[in-house]
């Protein structure tokens, strides 16, 4: 507890301020608590107090103002711990407000603040008398402001006022000189108007002129168009005719001159075959050789009987495909699907090609391998290898077809080999003269390589 001079103790804790604390004032005690604060140990402080014991003196004023009033207000052991380190602080403040003669020159906040925590005998009007004075020193300051501010206002105003009147002069200026170029404005539109529509007549005029002339000019060109088209029609059906007839002559003597050629060839070759294989002399037939007698080396019917092959033995397509310009037509399913039916049907048909090419290879036989076209489900995008031919059926036309097709292109003479199992397939090409060999007997030959 604080004593006066007389060594009794101050009755100051007794007074009570009747009124809210002024803002200015506050805001000082709050200052002088902030800076004693870090000064005190955590148990010195009120528990309310002790979460903010670690924060800075700024950061303690921004966010626990309000506690630290309230604690200095509610506990006179805290209040007490401050003026304690206000007095070390400010020592000829505190020692003023204890004697009771405040120094006149000091601040009046911070002696209100520092009655307020210190509590001397009389600090009750010292704080109110702080706060009338702050709130008379703000109100003249506000004055000052606003008789400043007002000040400020009246020069812009006349400004403005100045500023006005000369851009409303100039204004008036320009309005004059606008009404006149608007006025001489009307008269060049008004000239301009009567110029547009006679301008807008003669145009009219032209426009009806040309409309009719582009009328007649598109009419004699329709004409002529019509008869161009005409004409040109004509023209393509004539050449196209002329082209026809060109054409059907050059592919028919093609055709035939082909087939004579290849005939030809067939019966050359076969001929020098049937020497070699009757082992024929060079010379003309002597008539001791008409004299019926078996000669050393010739072979007998017995000899040639005991030559004769199976029907599924490989080599008598060996021996067909030996005969002079051998045509090889392959039915390509029906060989793949006898041989590996579980393969996907690309990889059937690149087997099977890849086969065919080696045989065409050794045999220098012709060979034509046919596929159902029925099958394909897209274009397939395929090179044919070397030496083979390879033919899809087109819509609506099955392989066993096409490949009587191409049995009956050729010249009878010619020696054409199909490899079929179906029988119907085996029937009609024996009837045109070509020779049928079963699937499996193809297979055989392309597994022996």
């Amino acid at each position: 507890m604080v004593e006066s001079a007389s060594g009794e103790p101050d009755d100051g804790a007794a007074e009570v301020l009747d009124r809210p604390l002024p803002d200015g004032v506050r805001r000082r005690v709050v200052q002088i608590v902030s800076d004693g604060f870090g000064g005190l140990t955590v148990s010195e402080l009120p528990a309310q107090l002790r979460q903010y014991a670690r924060f800075t003196p700024t950061r303690r004023t921004k966010f626990a103002g309000n506690a630290m009033a309230a604690a200095l207000e509610g506990d006179p052991l805290f209040r007490q711990r401050i003026g304690e380190r206000l007095r070390e602080a400010q020592p000829e403040l505190t020692g003023a407000l204890d004697a009771g003669s405040p120094p006149p020159a000091a601040d009046p906040l911070d002696v209100a603040a520092a009655a307020y925590v210190l509590r001397p005998t009389g600090w009750v009007k010292l704080v109110t008398a702080a706060g009338e004075e702050a709130q008379r020193a703000d109100a003249e300051r506000v004055d000052d402001e606003t008789r400043a501010e007002l000040e400020r206002l009246r020069e812009e105003l006349a400004a403005a006022r100045g500023q006005t009147k000369a851009e409303t002069e100039r204004l008036r200026t320009e309005l004059e000189s606008a009404k006149k170029e608007a006025e001489s404005m009307h008269r060049k539109l008004r000239g301009a108007l009567s110029d547009v529509k006679r301008g807008e007549a003669a145009l009219r005029k032209a426009a009806a002129e040309a409309d009719a002339v582009r009328a007649e000019g598109q009419a004699q060109v329709s004409a002529a168009e019509s008869e161009t088209r005409r004409l040109k029609a004509r023209l393509s059906e004539t050449e196209a005719a002329l082209e026809a007839s060109r054409r059907a002559a050059r592919e028919g003597r093609s055709v035939e001159d082909m087939r004579v050629r290849l005939l030809l060839d067939t019966v050359l070759e076969a001929t020098q075959g049937l020497r070699r294989e009757l082992a024929l002399p060079p010379v003309s037939v002597r008539p001791a050789e008409t004299v019926d007698a078996v000669e050393p080396g010739r072979m007998t019917p017995k000899d040639i009987a005991a030559r004769a092959l199976s029907e599924n033995d490989p080599a008598i397509l060996d021996q067909l495909l030996a005969l002079p310009q051998a045509h090889l037509v392959v039915d390509g399913y029906n060989v793949t699907k006898t041989g590996y039916p579980t393969m996907p049907l690309e990889k059937q048909r690149l087997r099977l090609l890849g086969s065919l090419s080696q045989l065409a290879a050794q045999t220098g036989a012709e060979v034509t391998c046919v596929f159902d076209g029925a099958e394909l489900a897209a274009p397939v995008l395929l090179a044919p290898p070397r030496g083979v031919r390879v033919l899809f059926s087109k819509p609506g036309v099955t392989a066993d077809e096409l490949i009587r097709q191409l049995v009956r292109a050729e010249p009878p003479g010619r020696p054409v080999v199909v490899v079929s199992t179906d029988r119907e397939v085996a029937d009609g090409i024996a009837k045109a003269g070509a020779r049928p060999v079963a699937s499996v007997v193809l297979l055989k030959r392309l597994s022996r390589g």
